[in-house]
């Protein structure tokens, strides 16, 4: 067996879990200092757990090809290096485990025992290893992008780059907007995300002005603007607009809390919130608003309509989140697509709080 060497340092390391302070096996008779006579003789009486060298897989892998195929020749044939670099590895992996596990001749190469008994947890290395890369790249094959629903606008932005881009392959994920994007982004559980970013984000993370959405006022065919081709924002002053999908701390709470200091209006967020086929119902039953965005899939309901707002228009901004560590082969595509449908803010005719104002006014120069 090979063992971890000591150099008597420890004695005075506080730190260390076994006794007399060291952290490694010392036993006498493979610690440098014992070889020259050296050795702490307080360690000599205290009995240490062996610390063996960790196997390396390549070694490992020539092992099972050499035990599988016979020979050395045909097992470097197999792996795609040299005979002597098979043998390297094989002397390497039995110095490691102090074991001989081959035994060589002119008719190839014969098992010990001890290689015997090694082999099956040999092919269970190999296998483990190849089994976690395959699931790498099977991750690495589809770019997993993060929206906040399928029916939202961002859906659609996805859709294009996937239909223009050939080849790309696309996983869609839902989740909570920017709180859990940051997150999945920072594991790599996502490559990127399409949600609000109101200022800065973390020093990691990148974020790209991807979709300005135009909000559309929701009312039933009742409501007194429901005849209107357009409503200016002027006229909900003092409105009450009903948002039960605004959750408490979400980034379009925060958008339409800005939006409603900005023009007087009251946002309602009382729930619970059942879903767009419930909030379409509601609407088109009694005499309540509501802001949905135009790009919106919003059940289609005879009595419901939506009506552009304008004077300014309001939108939401969209942006594409991502990882600046990120090595994803398509994500490179993906911006290039995104910053080609860059969109221009206009504050002239356009409603922006004022925290999205600068990524989107520098988007637009």
């Amino acid at each position: 067996m090979l063992y971890s060497v000591c150099t008597c340092r420890c004695a005075k390391d506080s730190t260390c879990s076994t006794p007399g302070g060291c952290r490694l096996g010392c036993d006498p008779e493979y610690s440098i200092r014992g070889r020259s006579g050296l050795s702490n003789n307080r360690h000599a009486e205290i009995s240490q757990p062996e610390v063996v060298n960790d196997v390396d897989l390549g070694a490992v892998r020539a092992f099972v090809a050499v035990a599988e195929e016979g020979y050395f020749g045909e097992a470097a044939v197999r792996l795609g290096i040299s005979q002597q670099a098979v043998s390297k590895r094989i002397a390497r992996l039995e110095a490691d485990l102090g074991l001989r596990l081959l035994l060589r001749s002119r008719a190839g190469a014969a098992l010990t025992d001890d290689g015997r008994a090694f082999l099956p947890h040999a092919r269970a290395l190999t296998g483990l290893a190849d089994q976690a890369l395959a699931a790498l790249r099977g991750r690495r094959g589809a770019l997993r992008i993060d929206v906040l629903d399928t029916r939202l606008a961002p859906i659609d932005l996805v859709r294009a780059f996937h239909e223009s881009e050939e080849g790309a392959e696309v996983e869609i994920v839902t989740s909570d907007g920017l709180r859990s994007a940051r997150a999945a982004l920072a594991r790599g559980s996502v490559d990127a995300a399409l949600c609000r970013v109101d200022g800065e984000p973390e020093e990691d993370l990148v974020a790209v002005p991807a979709l300005l959405e135009p909000l559309h006022l929701l009312a039933g065919r009742g409501h007194p603007l429901a005849g209107l081709p357009r409503v200016e924002m002027a006229r909900l002053a003092g409105a009450t607009v009903w948002m039960p999908g605004n959750a408490p701390g979400s980034e379009w709470a925060d958008y339409y809390r800005l939006l409603a200091e900005a023009f007087a209006v009251r946002i309602d967020a009382s729930g619970p919130d059942f879903g767009y086929e419930h909030l379409a119902a509601e609407v088109g039953a009694g005499g309540l608003l509501s802001f949905v965005g135009e790009g919106t899939r919003i059940p289609w309901r005879p009595d419901i309509v939506q009506i552009p707002l304008v004077e300014p228009v309001p939108v939401y901004p969209h942006s594409l989140l991502r990882h600046r560590q990120n090595p994803h082969p398509l994500l490179p595509r993906l911006l290039a697509f995104v910053t080609r449908a860059r969109p221009s803010f206009d504050p002239r005719r356009q409603w922006l709080p004022a925290p999205d104002r600068a990524a989107f006014t520098a988007a637009a120069r």
